[in-house]
């Protein structure tokens, strides 16, 4: 069976956007892949994060993925840390990698900005850890999105050139799994800006853990316009000129998992007032089950900490006969 390795950075605020937009499409990668699905604590602190606050966004994170379906006892759930693998990995694709790859890497250009010579080390270098995050279980299709496909274009690269390097055959080139059906939910207070969980206003987002009260009102604030919904003519507008609009009506195509054109068919032409209603019923049919339940193991810490230990000592498994492979070929003596 093909092995794919997803990561999350434990950011904590899990919102319908990263659901439609990942989470969903993971849970059903359970079915026909071998899955590792880590979050990546190590990531996240290329930038400075408040210990106490990155343990608790982990532990909250795990949870959403339990909460949204995914299976710890069929696949692997486990945050990056916890396998030491991913760090010594990473430290020879250090050495494998070439400086004008990583000049050549957009999301250290955005993230950095104007203040390049103040960044991390480590935020340059993100790229070598996620290859080694990857590569440490041969993994053989990552779930990309579009910011992530340069990254994973690298990945590529170091285990082409560690493989002719050392004259072996030994690291896959990884494929990316690229969904049809993830879906690029915008803001509710911006319809041209993706929902994010930087995002200073809370009602620019829906959280997985908002309850049923929080989601309605949310919604029903969503900006909009005075124009009734689409109908699919022409004369009502498009994504362009309605953006508000129209991520409404593909948040429900995608929680009722239509089509849009569906959708405005049913809907078109009546008020948003009405239109809201249904989405807010939608809404909390889909999320609210998933909220409860990740509430109820965000109280329930040692429980999420013992499905984290499982995971990494699975994880372990898998990476260090790997690792000890990648030893002998660079000629490293140890134990």
């Amino acid at each position: 069976m093909d092995r794919i390795f997803s990561g999350v950075q434990p950011t904590g605020n899990l919102h319908l956007g990263n659901y439609l937009g990942a989470i969903r499409n993971w849970v059903r990668l359970q079915d026909d892949y071998e899955c590792l699905f880590c979050i990546v604590d190590m990531h996240a602190i290329t930038v400075w994060q408040d210990p106490v606050g990155l343990a608790a966004n982990t532990r909250e994170v795990a949870a959403g993925l339990i909460a949204a379906g995914i299976d710890p006892g069929r696949n692997i759930l486990f945050n990056q840390s916890q396998v030491t693998a991913h760090a010594e990995l990473a430290w020879i694709f250090n050495c494998v990698a070439r400086m004008g790859w990583l000049n050549r890497m957009t999301q250290f250009k955005e993230k950095a900005g104007k203040h390049r010579e103040n960044a991390s080390v480590g935020l340059f270098a993100y790229p070598n850890l996620m290859a080694a995050d990857i590569l440490a279980y041969k993994a053989t299709h990552v779930p990309v999105g579009e910011d992530q496909k340069q990254h994973l274009e690298l990945t590529r690269d170091i285990a082409q050139k560690f493989n002719n390097d050392f004259g072996v055959d030994f690291f896959p080139v990884v494929e990316p799994l690229i969904f049809g059906t993830a879906t690029r939910v915008m803001s509710l207070r911006d319809g041209s800006a993706k929902m994010s969980k930087s995002d200073p206003s809370d009602n620019s987002r829906i959280n997985m853990t908002d309850d049923a009260d929080m989601i309605a009102r949310k919604i029903r604030r969503a900006k909009t316009d005075p124009e009734p919904v689409p109908d699919g003519t022409e004369a009502t507008g498009s994504r362009a000129t309605r953006p508000e609009a129209f991520n409404l009506l593909e948040i429900f195509a995608a929680l009722a998992e239509r089509s849009v054109a569906d959708v405005q068919a049913e809907y078109g032409g009546l008020q948003f007032s009405a239109f809201k209603e249904a989405l807010t019923e939608l809404a909390v049919g889909v999320l609210g089950p998933m909220g409860a339940e990740m509430k109820r193991l965000v109280d329930d810490p040692a429980h999420v900490d013992a499905v984290l230990s499982d995971g990494g000592a699975r994880a372990r498994a898998l990476a260090e006969p790997v690792l000890k492979e990648v030893y002998d070929l660079v000629g490293f003596l140890r134990d």
